[in-house]
Protein backbone atom coordinates (compact mmCIF):
# COMPACT_ATOMS: atom_id res chain seq x y z
CA UNK A 1 0.00 0.00 0.00
CA UNK A 2 1.37 3.03 -1.17
CA UNK A 3 2.57 5.64 2.04
CA UNK A 4 1.37 9.03 2.42
CA UNK A 5 5.30 9.80 2.87
CA UNK A 6 6.63 8.14 -0.56
CA UNK A 7 6.40 11.01 -2.64
CA UNK A 8 5.76 8.08 -5.40
CA UNK A 9 3.02 10.87 -7.25
CA UNK A 10 6.09 12.78 -8.37
CA UNK A 11 8.64 12.60 -11.04
CA UNK A 12 11.27 14.65 -8.60
CA UNK A 13 11.59 13.35 -5.05
CA UNK A 14 13.83 14.25 -2.36
CA UNK A 15 14.66 12.94 0.70
CA UNK A 16 17.77 12.47 3.20
CA UNK A 17 20.26 9.25 4.38
CA UNK A 18 19.37 5.60 4.18
CA UNK A 19 15.92 6.06 5.47
CA UNK A 20 14.91 8.18 2.88
CA UNK A 21 16.34 5.52 0.25
CA UNK A 22 13.95 3.36 2.15
CA UNK A 23 10.76 5.67 2.11
CA UNK A 24 10.77 7.08 -0.91
CA UNK A 25 8.79 5.34 -3.59
CA UNK A 26 11.13 2.95 -5.70
CA UNK A 27 13.11 5.31 -8.44
CA UNK A 28 14.41 4.86 -11.08
CA UNK A 29 17.44 7.12 -11.27
CA UNK A 30 18.67 7.97 -7.74
CA UNK A 31 21.22 11.11 -7.13
CA UNK A 32 23.30 11.17 -4.21
CA UNK A 33 24.04 14.22 -3.02
CA UNK A 34 27.09 14.67 -0.64
CA UNK A 35 29.01 17.69 -1.41
CA UNK A 36 31.83 18.15 1.20
CA UNK A 37 33.00 15.99 -0.08
CA UNK A 38 32.59 12.91 -2.05
CA UNK A 39 30.26 13.97 -5.02
CA UNK A 40 32.42 17.25 -5.55
CA UNK A 41 35.68 15.36 -5.42
CA UNK A 42 34.39 12.20 -7.65
CA UNK A 43 33.13 15.04 -10.35
CA UNK A 44 36.50 16.89 -10.49
CA UNK A 45 38.36 13.71 -10.97
CA UNK A 46 36.33 12.79 -13.47
CA UNK A 47 36.78 15.70 -15.13
CA UNK A 48 40.68 15.19 -14.92
CA UNK A 49 40.42 12.10 -17.15
CA UNK A 50 39.83 9.13 -14.48
CA UNK A 51 37.25 6.63 -13.37
CA UNK A 52 36.53 6.23 -9.52
CA UNK A 53 35.93 3.11 -7.99
CA UNK A 54 33.44 2.32 -5.29
CA UNK A 55 35.97 0.51 -3.67
CA UNK A 56 37.66 0.14 0.20
CA UNK A 57 39.39 3.50 -0.24
CA UNK A 58 36.21 5.40 -1.40
CA UNK A 59 34.58 3.79 1.68
CA UNK A 60 37.21 4.99 3.94
CA UNK A 61 37.13 8.92 2.48
CA UNK A 62 33.13 9.26 2.46
CA UNK A 63 31.58 8.19 5.86
CA UNK A 64 28.03 8.35 3.88
CA UNK A 65 27.68 9.38 0.21
CA UNK A 66 29.62 6.19 -1.02
CA UNK A 67 27.69 3.76 1.29
CA UNK A 68 24.21 5.30 -0.08
CA UNK A 69 25.52 5.20 -3.53
CA UNK A 70 26.65 1.45 -3.08
CA UNK A 71 22.91 1.27 -1.17
CA UNK A 72 21.21 2.52 -4.33
CA UNK A 73 22.42 0.28 -6.67
CA UNK A 74 21.22 -2.62 -5.00
CA UNK A 75 18.02 -1.10 -5.76
CA UNK A 76 18.57 -1.76 -9.33
CA UNK A 77 18.08 1.85 -9.84
CA UNK A 78 20.56 4.10 -12.08
CA UNK A 79 22.97 5.87 -9.51
CA UNK A 80 24.63 9.15 -10.30
CA UNK A 81 26.76 11.85 -7.75
CA UNK A 82 24.98 15.26 -7.43
CA UNK A 83 26.87 18.63 -5.92
CA UNK A 84 26.31 22.00 -7.31
CA UNK A 85 29.42 21.73 -8.73
CA UNK A 86 27.79 19.13 -11.28
CA UNK A 87 24.40 20.14 -11.01
CA UNK A 88 23.48 20.48 -14.63
CA UNK A 89 25.63 18.33 -15.91
CA UNK A 90 23.85 15.62 -13.82
CA UNK A 91 20.22 17.18 -15.23
CA UNK A 92 21.27 16.41 -18.69
CA UNK A 93 22.26 13.42 -17.86
CA UNK A 94 19.26 12.30 -16.52
CA UNK A 95 17.13 13.71 -19.37
CA UNK A 96 19.50 11.63 -21.49
CA UNK A 97 18.60 8.60 -19.56
CA UNK A 98 14.47 9.22 -19.40
CA UNK A 99 15.41 9.74 -23.69
CA UNK A 100 16.70 6.41 -23.80
CA UNK A 101 14.11 4.72 -21.91
CA UNK A 102 11.74 6.52 -23.90
CA UNK A 103 9.19 6.78 -20.86
CA UNK A 104 8.58 8.97 -17.47
CA UNK A 105 11.60 8.29 -15.50
CA UNK A 106 11.69 8.87 -11.38
CA UNK A 107 13.97 10.60 -9.80
CA UNK A 108 15.23 10.44 -6.28
CA UNK A 109 17.37 13.36 -5.24
CA UNK A 110 19.02 12.09 -1.70
CA UNK A 111 20.83 14.69 0.63
CA UNK A 112 23.30 12.49 2.22
CA UNK A 113 23.85 14.45 5.13
CA UNK A 114 26.51 13.76 8.22
CA UNK A 115 26.49 10.74 10.31
CA UNK A 116 28.29 11.02 13.39
CA UNK A 117 30.34 8.21 13.24
CA UNK A 118 30.27 5.14 11.28
CA UNK A 119 28.55 3.13 14.22
CA UNK A 120 25.42 1.03 12.68
CA UNK A 121 22.75 3.39 14.78
CA UNK A 122 24.70 6.78 14.08
CA UNK A 123 22.51 9.91 14.10
CA UNK A 124 22.35 12.07 10.65
CA UNK A 125 23.16 15.32 10.98
CA UNK A 126 21.22 17.99 8.37
CA UNK A 127 23.69 19.38 6.28
CA UNK A 128 23.48 22.42 4.57
CA UNK A 129 25.42 22.05 1.74
CA UNK A 130 23.93 18.84 1.01
CA UNK A 131 20.59 20.71 1.17
CA UNK A 132 21.35 23.46 -1.44
CA UNK A 133 23.20 20.84 -3.83
CA UNK A 134 20.18 19.09 -3.74
CA UNK A 135 18.11 21.71 -4.51
CA UNK A 136 20.75 22.82 -7.12
CA UNK A 137 20.27 19.26 -9.15
CA UNK A 138 16.22 19.75 -8.23
CA UNK A 139 16.92 23.24 -9.81
CA UNK A 140 18.83 22.22 -12.94
CA UNK A 141 16.29 19.43 -13.85
CA UNK A 142 13.48 21.86 -13.78
CA UNK A 143 15.30 24.20 -16.31
CA UNK A 144 15.34 21.23 -18.68
CA UNK A 145 11.80 20.32 -18.26
CA UNK A 146 11.82 17.69 -15.67
CA UNK A 147 9.64 20.04 -13.33
CA UNK A 148 7.01 17.72 -11.31
CA UNK A 149 8.39 18.07 -7.62
CA UNK A 150 7.38 16.96 -4.71
CA UNK A 151 7.20 19.52 -2.00
CA UNK A 152 10.29 18.32 -0.36
CA UNK A 153 12.02 18.76 -3.44
CA UNK A 154 10.33 22.06 -4.25
CA UNK A 155 11.56 23.10 -0.77
CA UNK A 156 15.01 22.24 -1.79
CA UNK A 157 15.16 24.05 -4.83
CA UNK A 158 13.74 27.66 -3.33
CA UNK A 159 16.36 27.44 -0.83
CA UNK A 160 18.72 27.05 -3.72
CA UNK A 161 17.71 29.70 -5.46
CA UNK A 162 17.26 32.12 -2.74
CA UNK A 163 20.33 31.47 -1.32
CA UNK A 164 22.56 31.20 -4.33
CA UNK A 165 24.47 34.46 -4.06
CA UNK A 166 25.54 33.45 -1.08
CA UNK A 167 26.40 29.43 -1.59
CA UNK A 168 30.29 30.58 -1.12
CA UNK A 169 29.97 31.90 2.50
CA UNK A 170 27.07 29.12 3.35
CA UNK A 171 29.82 26.54 2.18
CA UNK A 172 32.72 27.76 4.52
CA UNK A 173 31.43 28.93 7.40
CA UNK A 174 28.75 25.45 7.87
CA UNK A 175 30.01 23.19 9.85
CA UNK A 176 31.52 20.71 7.29
CA UNK A 177 33.25 23.31 5.83
CA UNK A 178 34.82 24.66 8.74
CA UNK A 179 35.53 21.03 9.77
CA UNK A 180 37.28 20.53 6.30
CA UNK A 181 39.28 23.99 6.79
CA UNK A 182 40.67 23.16 9.78
CA UNK A 183 42.49 20.27 7.81
CA UNK A 184 44.22 22.46 5.50
CA UNK A 185 41.50 21.58 2.26
CA UNK A 186 39.75 25.25 2.20
CA UNK A 187 40.29 25.50 -1.69
CA UNK A 188 38.30 22.52 -1.89
CA UNK A 189 35.56 23.18 -0.30
CA UNK A 190 35.70 26.48 -2.34
CA UNK A 191 35.80 24.47 -5.49
CA UNK A 192 32.62 22.51 -3.98
CA UNK A 193 30.76 25.76 -3.80
CA UNK A 194 31.33 26.88 -7.37
CA UNK A 195 27.81 25.90 -9.09
CA UNK A 196 28.01 23.88 -12.57
CA UNK A 197 31.92 23.88 -12.57
CA UNK A 198 32.20 19.99 -13.59
CA UNK A 199 31.42 18.90 -16.49
CA UNK A 200 31.57 15.53 -15.91
CA UNK A 201 27.90 13.59 -14.20
CA UNK A 202 29.08 11.07 -12.55
CA UNK A 203 27.41 7.41 -12.63
CA UNK A 204 27.65 4.57 -11.43
CA UNK A 205 28.10 1.02 -13.39
CA UNK A 206 29.68 -2.26 -12.20
CA UNK A 207 31.03 -0.81 -8.97
CA UNK A 208 33.22 2.03 -11.20
CA UNK A 209 31.95 5.70 -11.13
CA UNK A 210 32.29 7.52 -15.00
CA UNK A 211 31.12 10.22 -17.20
CA UNK A 212 27.62 9.43 -17.79
CA UNK A 213 27.59 9.41 -21.54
Amino acid sequence: MPSFFDQGRYQVRMDWGLEGLVRVAPSDVVIVVDVLRFSSTVARRLDAGETVPLDADAHAVSLNGAALAARAAETGAVVLLGALASASAVARAVLAEQQRRAARTSILVLAAGELASREADAALRFAVEDLLGAGAVVDALGALGIDHTSPEAAAACEAFRGLRPAVRHLLTASGSGQELIERGVREEVLAAATVDAAASAPVLRDGVFSPYV
